[in-house]
């Protein structure tokens, strides 16, 4: 099996799948929709171009698609819950429109795998280094920040996501003491398997005038990863020494 690692993290970040009228929510993970419109927004599909290829013009290896990809997210860094309105009158001024709240992920940082044909997996990889489109996190004032193609892993995406070292920010990996991290994942599974979540949005059809999601099945697991900017306490700290916090704010 072969993966396409990605790190989606940014000082804002918004996954709506259940966002109606005024009320504009975001989901705590990024959604599969919201993760196959970036890579088609890589390719350069138009929001009207099929997800799927039509019987007749589909390649020989049908996962070509990108909705054959199968994709697990390992939340390295969660963030926090963010909260905005906005405001809007008609032209003349005379009469305000209800309030649009908007709400937000901040300072969350995401790994991201995705695992699918090789040559899929090239074109992607191909995408993403050269965009035809503006990236963004789920919505266009979002755009990613950071390193964010990882490369291609040999391996399933279950390997990538328990094995891959933790992601998240320097600054939060520092306040970290421990040389691991314990980390949640979000990854598709099959509707038989224990403890599988119904979740809505498998992307059906992004043309705007008529969106369409489905339903698919997605597994928690819990993982564990290596914490690259663990370092040792110092043996012996003299309690007397002015530098000592200085020191202790480094590690």
């Amino acid at each position: 099996m072969t993966t396409l690692l990605l790190r989606l993290g940014a000082p804002l970040q918004s996954w709506g799948t259940s966002s109606r009228f005024v009320r504009r929510n975001t989901d705590r993970v990024p959604s599969r929709s919201g993760i196959i419109g970036l890579l088609a927004a890589a390719q350069g599909l138009d929001r009207t171009t099929p997800l799927r290829t039509p019987p007749d013009q589909r390649p020989v290896d049908p996962t070509e698609d990108l909705l054959g990809l199968r994709i697990g997210v390992r939340i390295d860094q969660p963030g926090r819950l963010e909260r905005d309105f906005q405001t809007a009158h008609t032209r003349d001024g005379a009469n305000s429109m209800p309030l649009s709240y908007r709400f937000y992920l901040a300072d969350a940082v995401f790994a991201v795998a995705l695992e699918g044909h090789p040559q899929l997996l090239d074109t992607l990889h191909h995408a993403m280094r050269n965009p035809k489109f503006p990236l963004y996190l789920g919505r266009r004032s979002c755009p990613p920040a950071g390193k964010l193609l990882h490369g291609i892993r040999e391996g399933t995406l279950r390997d990538r996501l328990e094995t891959e070292p933790w992601l998240a920010s320097p600054w939060v990996q520092r306040q970290h003491r421990n040389a691991t991290k314990d980390l949640e994942a979000v990854v598709d599974c099959d509707p038989t398997e224990p403890d599988a979540e119904l979740v809505r949005d498998e992307p059906i059809s992004s043309d705007p005038r008529h969106r369409q999601y489905g339903w698919r099945t997605v597994h928690r697991i819990p993982v564990t990863v290596p914490n690259l900017s663990h370092r040792d306490h110092p043996a012996t700290v003299d309690p007397l020494d002015p530098f000592a916090a200085l020191v202790e704010e480094t590690l």
